[in-house]
């Protein structure tokens, strides 16, 4: 963790859960270049720069300039991939509670050597920064204590990450009612650490499923939920981009799974053919995740007539804003390499599921008319559980 006193006296640190900045270098009292720290995957490839959380203490009420750099990354072995652009929006926040994006007046973009530069008057003494608004494990914990005791939540372990945190496994729905009688779906939710978004929307989900709300009352009586909430909780522990502490991505080697580099691949994998194996039906499984400019989801052409009603659901009563058609999965990310599916092509593969993937943009987004905030992606959250329920109870 940073925590650095430079000579302008503004205090740079990232001592806090998701706390992440690589060298910070003071140009002049006021002005700071600040590192995208970055991560690689365990061949030291597929660099990500998308990830920067850290906190500004000293500051007095004079503009600041703050220059983020480092930026260049490698995305699928093919590079240079630049995940901060110029339509990139940071967020701030002066209790790291309730975050806003700078606007476009405070933020421009120097082409000749990428990097994205801020500028703004702070209003106090503290600031926090950020990609996108911070969702941590001690979120998600905050998030289940409000509904500790709650007759519809079920709290289990599926297993423990490289470094021992337990990987939770939510179920939500009405116990009373017999499991053969409900639709089964399944959501997963972080593979990504820095993909903070879908955390936000998976918040929104739970606390509108938990709900008194008639609708999340008829869809517990219809509907189990089954939830991987924070898929890497090392990542969002240590304020990780894309892979767990070994060098993996969490979101492929779902054709190569080994417990021993991946372990929350591996329990994930467990608890889901386990259900099945028990002679549970599993309906629907949907991992969502963020981009910054693309919104889409994919799903296996097999299922295409469930994906097109789920796409339409979405799109008529969501905030869901698809830059593209409806995607037929590949069979892999990667073609030729192995150890590149996807869970949804890793379950698909396996099992025959109707596995789908969904991604949602960080920035701009034209049917919002600006870039997402917390309060758009709780709405989504219930938005999306009203739509899934729909699409595999339909009328």
């Amino acid at each position: 963790m940073l925590a650095l006193l430079l000579l302008s006296g503004i205090a740079v640190s990232t001592a806090f859960e998701g706390g992440n900045i690589g060298k910070v270098e003071p140009v002049s009292p006021t002005h700071l270049r600040c590192a995208v720290q970055g991560q690689s995957d365990q061949d030291h490839r597929n660099r990500q720069a998308n990830w920067y959380y850290f906190k500004l203490t000293g500051l007095r009420r004079e503009p600041v300039t703050i220059d983020l750099v480092n930026l260049a990354g490698e995305y699928n072995y093919r590079a240079p991939a630049y995940s901060v652009t110029k339509d990139t929006r940071p967020v701030y926040s002066y209790d790291d509670l309730h975050w806003a994006h700078f606007d476009d007046s405070q933020v421009s973009w120097d082409d000749k050597e990428p990097h994205l530069t801020l500028r703004f008057t702070p209003n106090g003494d503290t600031l926090w920064i950020a990609h996108t608004p911070p969702y941590t494990n001690r979120s998600l914990a905050v998030l289940l204590t409000q509904f500790r005791g709650s007759p519809y939540l079920e709290r289990q372990v599926a297993g423990r990450s490289v470094e021992g945190r337990p990987i939770p496994l939510l179920t939500i729905t009405n116990p009373r009612v017999p499991i053969p009688k409900k639709r089964v779906i399944w959501l997963m939710f972080r593979q990504h650490a820095w993909e903070t978004g879908s955390s936000w929307a998976c918040d929104g989900a739970i606390r509108f499923l938990l709900s008194g709300d008639a609708r999340a009352r008829a869809i517990r009586d219809r509907v189990i939920f089954k939830i991987f909430p924070l898929a890497d909780p090392d990542g969002v522990a240590g304020g990780g981009v894309r892979f767990n502490k070994n060098g993996f991505d969490l979101n492929r080697n779902w054709d190569a799974i080994d417990p021993r580099t991946t372990p929350e691949i591996a329990a994930e994998h467990k608890a889901i053919l386990d259900w099945l194996d028990a002679g549970h039906r599993v309906d629907l499984f949907l991992s969502l995740h963020n981009t910054e400019t693309g919104e889409y989801l994919e799903a296996p052409a097999a299922y295409r007539a469930l994906a097109e009603r789920l796409f339409g659901l979405l799109k008529e009563t969501t905030t869901f804003n698809p830059t593209m058609p409806l995607r037929t999965a590949a069979e892999t990310t990667t073609p030729g390499k192995p150890g590149r599916m996807d869970v949804a092509q890793g379950l698909f593969h396996d099992r025959r599921l109707a596995a789908m993937l969904m991604e949602q943009m960080v920035d701009f987004n034209a049917k919002l008319g600006r870039c997402p905030e917390v309060a758009d992606r709780l709405q989504f959250g219930a938005g999306l559980a009203r739509a899934l329920a729909a699409a595999v109870t339909p009328e």
